[in-house]
């Protein structure tokens, strides 16, 4: 099921006082709708009817996808220090809870950024596996080492027996595309969960360039 509470919150920009509709779980079986408002941006995120103002707000929000097995626990947030402070609780809650007992065979995500929420959404609803996408970044990274540490790669589509990824570079300010052939992902796939890494989760897990990076240097499964 969905939840969400009502809250009364003031403009930061204008001080207006409005009530908005804060979810705090979304089920994508049950709500669909709901489901497509994550991808479009429009889930939690502050209006001003006023000025225009617009603000993410800082709650929790926990979706879930039994078809696909995926859960995804999106905590905004941009410290680093803070992201690991919020994961180890997660996991330590979770093992002492039991409730992982619940989810056998699911993928578990942490996620603090709204576009990699909706990104990992995106890669499991075409059936694939974001530890695999991750590692498919690194390799479209590395074909310009001398401008990785200025670029972002995100996951854009599926389409034509090809996945198109999206290269922001921030030192020029461009945006590029990169296309990969599934053939690539699935041997890249095969030759990932040879290493010992499972296309499931153990406990919540937070997959992403750096996770990639420790599968690249042998550290499988580093939350196990």
């Amino acid at each position: 099921m969905s939840f969400h509470n009502k809250e009364t919150i003031k403009c930061p920009k204008c001080g207006q006082m409005q009530d908005i509709t804060v979810w705090t779980a979304i089920t994508a079986n049950d709500s669909p709708d709901l489901k497509e408002d994550i991808l479009k941006r429009k889930i939690n995120i502050f209006v001003c009817d006023i000025c225009g103002a617009q603000a993410l707000m800082p709650s929790p929000v926990l979706y879930s996808d039994s078809e696909k097995k995926l859960m995804i626990s999106f905590s905004p947030c941009q410290e680093d220090a803070e992201k690991a402070r919020l994961l180890e609780h997660m996991q330590k809650a979770s093992k002492q809870s039991e409730e992982l007992n619940n989810f056998k065979g699911y993928n578990l995500r942490f996620v603090t950024d709204y576009n990699e929420l909706i990104e990992k959404i995106l890669i499991f609803d075409c059936d694939m596996n974001d530890k695999v996408i991750e590692f498919i970044k690194l390799m479209i990274l590395s074909q310009e080492p001398e401008r990785a540490a200025y670029r972002t790669v995100k996951f854009g589509k599926l389409e034509n027996n090809s996945i198109e990824f999206l290269v922001q570079d921030k030192k020029d300010g461009q945006f590029y595309t990169s296309s990969v052939p599934v053939e690539t992902y699935k041997e890249v796939e095969k030759q990932i969960y040879a290493t010992g890494v499972k296309p499931y989760s153990f406990n919540w897990e937070l997959v992403d360039v750096n996770y990639a990076s420790m599968l690249l240097n042998g550290f499988n499964n580093p939350l196990i």
